[in-house]
């Protein structure tokens, strides 16, 4: 990729979902704050190590907030910032693209497994 490419918002979107979980991740939590376990019963294909190393990224890109409460045992909830509130948006209109012109073959089957990740 070249600089200016790179300095593209298109990228830095790009950059921030890559992985495989991380749109299913903000589409749940976009729905509410969830606890780590609520996560991954709802997304029951993710592992445990992958759930935590995805939130941890996302935590770190300003994507996702994580407060723990004070409580034996500790209570740990995940929850959309701002920015990530504002990513889903996006996202969504990707989806709704996808699911409305996916299907006419015109997109190359590699390239839509990339896509789905």
């Amino acid at each position: 990729m070249t600089t200016a490419m790179e300095n593209c918002g298109f990228a830095t979107a790009l950059r921030a979902i890559e992985g495989k979980w991380k749109v299913d991740i903000l589409c749940e939590l976009g729905k509410a704050a969830r606890r780590f376990g609520r996560l991954r019963q709802a997304i029951p294909l993710i592992s445990e190590k992958m759930l935590a190393q995805q939130l941890r990224e996302l935590e770190a890109d300003g994507l996702v907030s994580r407060t723990t409460y004070p409580e034996i045992p500790p209570k740990v909830v995940y929850a959309l910032t701002e920015r990530g509130a504002a990513l889903n948006v996006a996202a969504a209109a990707l989806c709704k693209w996808g699911e409305e012109f996916g299907g006419d073959n015109k997109v190359r089957p590699e390239a839509r497994v990339v896509a789905a990740g």
